[in-house]
């Protein structure tokens, strides 16, 4: 299966990317490196992915379990190196989820299946990053 993204410049520093799904993403630098702040910058893009494609993960496996899950958010802290090319040598994904009949081996299950099984993002960040995973279960 191949992917095709077509990415245009739209001067200065600003890019629009449209995905397979037809949907537009617009890309800028900060104005401390000439953009105006107008759009995702790459790196936190990367950094989206990767919980996005764990995220959707483990919301379909809590939606085939029929777990009980009032909020489920994801924090994403990465350590970018200091020299250039930069890039993040260590990544942190804390998985929080908030409920008051929550299933915290069936949750954590389905964090493991994303990690272990299905998230590519996960193994391409694996090739470059040290990660690091935490659940945290805030009972109501």
């Amino acid at each position: 299966m191949t992917n095709h993204i077509s990415t245009k410049w739209l001067g200065n520093m600003a890019f629009e990317s449209t995905n397979p799904s037809g949907l537009n993403l617009r890309i800028d630098a900060g104005p401390e490196n000439g953009g105006e702040g107008n759009g995702y910058r790459p790196k936190a893009l990367m950094l989206t992915a990767l919980a996005g494609c764990s995220g959707l993960d483990v919301a379909s496996m809590i939606k085939k379990m029929k777990l009980e899950v009032d909020e489920f958010h994801m924090e994403t802290i990465a350590n970018l190196t200091e020299e250039d090319p930069k890039f993040y040598d260590k990544v942190t994904l804390e998985y929080h989820f908030h409920g008051s009949n929550l299933l915290e081996h069936k949750l954590q299950r389905a964090i493991d299946l994303s990690i272990e099984k299905y998230c590519g993002v996960m193994e391409m960040f694996r090739k470059f990053a040290e990660l690091e995973v935490k659940t945290i279960f805030h009972h109501k």
